[in-house]
């Protein structure tokens, strides 16, 4: 498990030799870590993203989450090798190589943003519950904090049954869009071509809400979390292990990710086929979506929505309270029981629910709020993986740096534009 490195692995394995004689299939000893990372690519905050393109734009959009989708992957894969090179996580390596300082304050703000993702994915899958069942918001978020625990509480058996139930979670959000597009039968001309074929219409607000759908591609709870869960796995005895742990790696997130930007275009389409084509095109909140989607697709639809909505709170607010559970041990070598933390993270959604605030409003800033901790996730990863007195043969070649310091920059700037546009200050 994440917490300990001393402690057994769930099925025995302890080098990357004794992996890949264990099963015939030699991939699914390595796969998991990244089926956990790619829940941050599939919350809430996504669904109100891509359902608002898709509803304004119609297809316009899907070569922005097809090219956000790739940035993701190679910014995953930089957290995994940072784990396997080192055999410690981001935030270790920081604490490591920086003033106590900085430590602290790096700790602080990633607290702050894990606590802002958590309200937003816990929330969600409030939203998901009271849609589909009917009841009130408030026991809703009742029903989602006992699914929450219940979840949590499997990693006293090991890390893979939680893995197991994650990628589940995920394949019900997958199913579920899957069987919405069979409903919605959108154009998959039109969606292959603006796959390809980056435009923004000549639209300004296109270009915004392009900004919020790159803005949030990197999560950065799962860069910290990421670069921890290749931990207590499989541990490379020479470089050539380490080489081999790293191959397989980027396979596992390049699966996983993928089936993350797939969920993320279904969603888009799915707007675009349904919303947009029937002339609704201001659907831009998650009730809004689930109670357009009965009259113009039936009911079947709107459950299907509700479904995978919940699947993506419960999943992602897991692995957000991980991440918290990750940036506390190893940032300042502290640590609280998860079912405290996950108790104490539930609260602020109580809060809000009570105070009869808009969630769906409070979803979007969140996402605000975990703008802010890009940087200090992004920036630290692309130099210690740079660096070959950190990473040894697996420091970064000179093109990838190349390539992740431009991603980097990129990704901060329309952070800090998106940022600017929120407050209303452009």
């Amino acid at each position: 498990m994440i917490e300990s490195r001393d402690a057994e692995l769930p099925e025995g394995l302890r080098t990357v030799d004794e992996a890949l004689h264990r099963t015939r299939f030699r991939i699914v000893p390595f796969l998991g870590p990244a089926f956990i990372a790619c829940v941050a690519y599939i919350d809430p905050g996504n669904f109100a993203t891509n359902i608002a393109g898709g509803s304004k734009f119609g297809y316009l959009l899907v070569w922005v989450i097809v090219a956000a989708n790739l940035l993701a992957m190679l910014i995953q894969t930089l957290s995994a090798k940072l784990g396997i090179a080192t055999g410690k996580n981001l935030p270790e390596v920081c604490r490591d190589r920086l003033s106590r300082r900085t430590s602290r304050l790096l700790w602080v703000q990633a607290e702050a943003i894990a606590m802002a993702t958590d309200l937003a994915e816990f929330l969600g899958a409030a939203i998901g519950i009271n849609l589909l069942l009917g009841i009130g918001l408030f026991p809703a978020a009742v029903l989602s904090g006992i699914a929450s625990f219940a979840i949590l509480g499997l990693q006293r058996w090991g890390f893979r049954p939680f893995e197991a139930v994650i990628a589940t979670l995920v394949g019900v959000i997958g199913v579920a869009y899957v069987a919405e597009l069979v409903f919605a039968d959108p154009d998959w001309g039109q969606v292959l071509k603006h796959a390809v074929t980056p435009s923004f219409g000549g639209s300004s607000e296109a270009v915004l809400l392009s900004v919020g759908i790159l803005g949030a591609t990197v999560m950065p709870h799962v860069i910290y979390l990421h670069s921890a869960l290749t931990q207590d796995r499989l541990v490379p005895e020479t470089n050539e292990d380490a080489q081999t742990l790293l191959r397989y790696t980027r396979i596992d997130v390049i699966v996983a990710m993928s089936i993350a930007g797939l969920i993320n275009v279904s969603m888009l389409v799915m707007a675009a086929a349904t919303f947009f084509q029937s002339g609704q095109t201001d659907v831009d909140s998650l009730e809004g979506a689930h109670k357009t989607l009965e009259p113009i697709l039936g009911g079947a639809s709107s459950a299907l929505f509700a479904i995978a909505l919940i699947a993506s709170g419960l999943s992602s607010s897991a692995v957000g309270t991980l991440s918290g559970q990750v940036v506390m041990q190893w940032f300042i070598r502290r640590r609280i029981p998860v079912a405290v933390r996950r108790l104490v993270t539930m609260i602020p959604a109580f809060v809000v629910i009570a105070a009869g605030v808009d969630p769906s409003r409070t979803l979007v800033l969140s996402q605000v709020v975990l703008s802010f901790g890009i940087p200090f996730a992004l920036i630290p990863l692309v130099w210690f993986t740079a660096k070959r007195e950190v990473m040894g043969p697996l420091a970064n070649r000179r093109v990838t740096t190349l390539a992740a310091s431009v991603i980097a920059a990129v990704i901060v700037a329309l952070n800090i534009f998106l940022l600017i546009q929120t407050a209303g200050l452009a």
